[in-house]
């Protein structure tokens, strides 16, 4: 009932971070109905933390933050009253926090069932670890109480539980694999080792997953191969196995996909039907893509709709957010110019219905959907 009345609401929120200081979460309000979009608050934050990955735990009271060299929760009492909780620094390796070197917070994930674990990944050096948090009656990050080992050339840029919140799937863009992780137990937020699996391409370099709401298909999308891969989860073991299909993020005939783009994000829409896909151009002189593919009952891919070119290259971004609660909008951000851009998906096409440029450094990283 919660999910259908937001959807009917004709006043939806939106919250952006930004890539670079000063750290900011600006909320934008999108009204269904006129099809407008605009910038209504600008909610300061300490200035070197800002988030270049933002998500909300389950009830959508807190906001945690990638914040450069730390991970951060914030208290969302309303879409303009946003006010921070705590602020860790990394502590998987010495070496992380230190402000001469360039390891960097770059994912957070936020359990949706209790005990609500947050995980946590840092990228480029250093980046051989996750983090677990635990966290506070009111959503605050409360403990570093876990820091997991990958592999030292390790690079981890998105994460994604499976629906029953027992095994996590991590896109290692560095080494080139997918990992697999298990809760300890079903009280504890902490996980443990299941394996690994290579990409098909040495070349590949995933950045992101998403799980099929269904619980058997999880697909992994490659940064650098600019590609949507298909995998099926082992049902007894648990661990992906490609299915030997996949389907481009980039038109056919680029002199070089390995280099001119690199892909981004995908996510599931709200009713699981849809797949949403980005990439991002290398150069300011091209465009970058949004792809959509329709899914089966069992999250198996059908058929790959549209691959249309975005206003700009995407810069960082690029991001797609479909939203929680209806099928029909679509979120996209971009730090080449700034903009924060809402899209209808109706009868599987899609239309850019409002935008709203913000001109402050590295603003555009992705959008959150507050309700």
């Amino acid at each position: 009932m919660l999910k259908a009345a937001r959807a009917k609401m004709p006043i939806h929120h939106l919250m952006v971070g930004t890539w670079t200081p000063p750290g900011a979460i600006f909320t934008f309000a999108f009204n269904t109905e006129t099809l407008s979009l605009e910038m209504i608050k600008r909610a300061a934050i300490p200035e070197d933390e800002p988030i270049s990955w933002m998500t909300f735990n389950h009830s959508r009271k807190t906001i945690y933050g990638a914040a450069m060299k730390k991970w951060s929760s914030f208290k969302v009492d309303s879409p303009t009253s946003i006010t921070q909780t705590a602020s860790h620094p990394m502590l998987h390796d010495p070496k992380a926090s230190s402000p001469e070197t360039n390891t960097r917070a770059i994912f957070v994930l936020a359990a949706k069932k209790p005990p609500y674990g947050v995980y946590c990944n840092p990228f480029y050096n250093h980046a051989g670890h996750g983090s677990t948090f635990s966290v506070s009656d009111e959503g605050a990050l409360k403990q570093n109480i876990q820091n997991y080992a990958y592999q030292p050339n390790t690079g981890i840029h998105g994460m994604v539980f499976d629906p029953t919140e027992t095994y996590l799937y991590s896109a290692d863009l560095k080494a080139n694999k997918i990992w697999v992780h298990k809760k300890t137990e079903p009280t504890s937020p902490e996980v443990e080792l299941v394996g690994s699996v290579d990409c098909p391409d040495e070349r590949d370099h995933p950045r992101w997953v998403e799980m099929h709401t269904s619980g058997k298909y999880l697909y992994a999308l490659m940064e650098k191969g600019n590609r949507i891969l298909e995998y099926v989860i082992d049902p007894s073991t648990h661990m992906p196995v490609w299915t030997h299909r996949h389907w481009p993020l980039i038109p056919p005939g680029i002199p070089d996909r390995w280099t001119q783009y690199r892909a981004d994000v995908c996510a599931l829409s709200s009713s699981g039907d849809y797949l949403f896909a980005s990439s991002r151009a290398n150069s300011y002189d091209l465009t970058g893509y949004v792809a959509a593919f329709k899914l089966d009952e069992n999250g198996r891919v059908d058929r790959q709709i549209c691959l249309n070119p975005t206003p700009t290259s995407g810069g960082h971004s690029n991001a797609v957010s479909p939203s929680p609660w209806t099928d029909e909008w679509v979120a996209t951000t971009d730090d080449q110019e700034g903009w924060l851009e809402i899209y209808r998906w109706q009868g599987e096409f899609l239309a850019r219905v409002a935008r709203c440029r913000v001109q402050e450094p590295g603003f555009g990283m992705n959008a959150i959907w507050y309700e």
